[in-house]
């Protein structure tokens, strides 16, 4: 592979794997994102709280992985516009929530992981999150199995889910209260988003 093809790699252009929700609604790749930054909280609650502030101010945020060089423990982060800076950071403070660290993704070394995990096994497509993982039957829309994690509430996120098609079965935020039923809640929006195509 010659450096070209090497940098393409590093950098994520030319990679064939599909785009997440965010991508899906018209963002850029992930290693192109110089005009995003990541908003590090010190734990996950802050993180849901954040996001879901977020969204209904309409600001196009999402949440990843942190890369190496930010971690601090909690295992997700906010990625947002960086131009909307200093009002997302005032919102923010308005609802009490205060980050960390607010920093621009500089480069590749900076950018976020992609909490998404996508494997096709016939007609079954599994997507993972984080460690929760969802396997729908894509010819009958139709949950197969909820594993992963180590939440006391993932027997019952199961329980609700299995053998319920995905328009017909609850969110999983609305039966989930933990970690691990938020990251349900996130493949179970990339699944239907898949699915949906």
């Amino acid at each position: 592979m010659g450096l070209s093809g090497l940098l393409r790699r590093m950098t994520g252009r030319g990679r064939d794997a599909a785009p997440g929700p965010a991508a899906a609604a018209g963002d850029t790749p992930s290693a192109a994102r110089a005009d995003r930054g990541l908003l590090v909280f010190e734990n996950t609650s802050e993180v849901i709280q954040a996001e879901r502030l977020l969204k209904e101010a309409g600001y196009a945020v999402r949440v990843m992985g942190p890369p190496p060089e930010i971690r601090t423990g909690c295992d997700l982060v906010v990625e947002f516009p960086l131009m909307e800076r200093l009002h997302v950071l005032r919102l923010l403070a308005g609802a009490g929530l205060d980050p960390l660290q607010s920093v621009p993704v500089t480069g590749p070394l900076l950018a976020p992981v992609d909490l998404f995990h996508v494997k096709r096994m016939g007609d079954y497509l599994m997507v993972r999150a984080a460690n929760m993982k969802l396997t729908v039957d894509t010819a009958t829309r139709v949950v197969v199995n909820v594993s992963g994690g180590g939440c006391p509430d993932v027997p019952y996120l199961a329980a609700r889910l299995v053998g319920m098609r995905l328009d017909e079965a609850p969110d999983p935020r609305a039966v989930g209260h933990t970690l691990c039923g938020y990251a349900l809640a996130l493949a179970w929006d990339e699944m239907v988003r898949r699915c949906s195509d």
